[in-house]
């Protein structure tokens, strides 16, 4: 008989999180899932919405709902890449070099507004996402084991902003598009802010989750059944966005991956220890639309990535 994993702990534990961000953060909930999938399924994610979505907070909130060290980084055009990653200060008593290390060295990283910085700053975060570690001076330095970057940025259209380059997009697990509230959660925005002008503060929240918990929740995503036709189904998804002609760059092998990781994380999140064809067509898109290269054509008859990637998994035969 095949043995089931308990999730009970599991759920409560998220439960407990959405929960908490809910009490701040008023609706939104597609994007709350798909940032608790990254972070479960041990990627970096980015956020990328018009100011005054929730970006940040939802960032903020979620970093300080998780006991681990947190720290922030504004991008600006003048930043420097030691700026993030730290650097080497000579002391005069050894006569040697003291490495003074950078707001990179933390658990959960907040990078805001990554895309107001110039490439060379951004480049600085090439080596800490692939491999979880930073060389400088020639020495490297490891990060810890729930290490996270949760960066934000706003539209590519706006003033002063630099895009990220490709190499670098495809080292984030997702990217998630943040939207404007319907009215009615406006309304209760407006309904809470009423009540009490300081409620989206974050000073009271305390952490409901452990460094340990949290990488105790990644080790169950072995335990999650995925069937063989449905990794034969990612595939063919991948395989879609090479060959279409709306697309001038598609995914590589590292998409397919992601989508994987991304699927079980969500299927474990709604409460199951077996991933269905629902699973991967609710986080393809997010994982898709920052790795593909639209055609001018595409782009000019006004069709997002994200259209394109839905466009795709949906010319892809479910599996029965």
């Amino acid at each position: 008989m095949e043995t089931r994993t308990d999730l009970t702990a599991f759920a409560r534990k998220t439960g407990e999180i959405k929960q908490r961000i809910a009490e701040i953060i008023v609706g939104q909930t597609e994007a709350v899932d798909l940032l608790l999938t990254c972070v479960i399924a041990d990627g970096h994610v980015l956020l990328e919405g018009v100011p005054g979505v929730a970006k940040t907070l939802l960032a903020r909130l979620v970093s300080r709902l998780i006991d681990a060290r947190f720290s922030r980084v504004q991008f600006t055009p003048d930043l420097m890449p030691s700026d993030v990653l730290g650097t080497s200060v000579f002391k005069m008593k050894t006569s040697e070099f003291d490495f003074h290390p950078g707001p990179a060295f933390a658990d959960i990283v907040l990078a805001d507004e990554i895309n107001r910085a110039p490439a060379k700053t951004q480049a600085a975060l090439f080596e800490v996402m692939e491999e979880r570690q930073a060389t400088i001076d020639g020495t490297s330095y490891a990060m810890g084991d729930v290490y996270t970057i949760i960066a934000t940025q706003n539209p590519v259209e706006h003033e002063g902003t630099y895009r990220l380059p490709e190499a670098q997009l495809d080292r984030f697990l997702m990217k998630i598009t943040m939207g404007y509230p319907s009215v009615e959660e406006e309304v209760e925005i407006l309904s809470r802010h009423n009540a009490r002008s300081n409620f989206s503060r974050l000073d009271d929240v305390q952490p409901v989750i452990t460094k340990d918990e949290l990488l105790g929740l990644r080790d169950m995503l072995d335990s999650v059944v995925v069937d063989a036709s449905l990794l034969r189904y990612i595939a063919q998804i991948v395989a879609e966005s090479r060959e279409s002609r709306a697309v001038y760059v598609g995914c590589s092998p590292r998409a397919s991956v992601a989508m994987l990781q991304c699927a079980k994380a969500y299927a474990l999140l709604q409460g199951r220890d077996f991933v269905t064809p629902d699973d991967i067509k609710t986080v393809a898109p997010y994982v898709m639309q920052h790795r593909l290269q639209l055609t001018a054509e595409t782009e000019m008859e006004g069709f997002t990535p994200l259209d394109v990637a839905r466009k795709l998994i949906e010319k892809v035969e479910v599996p029965k």
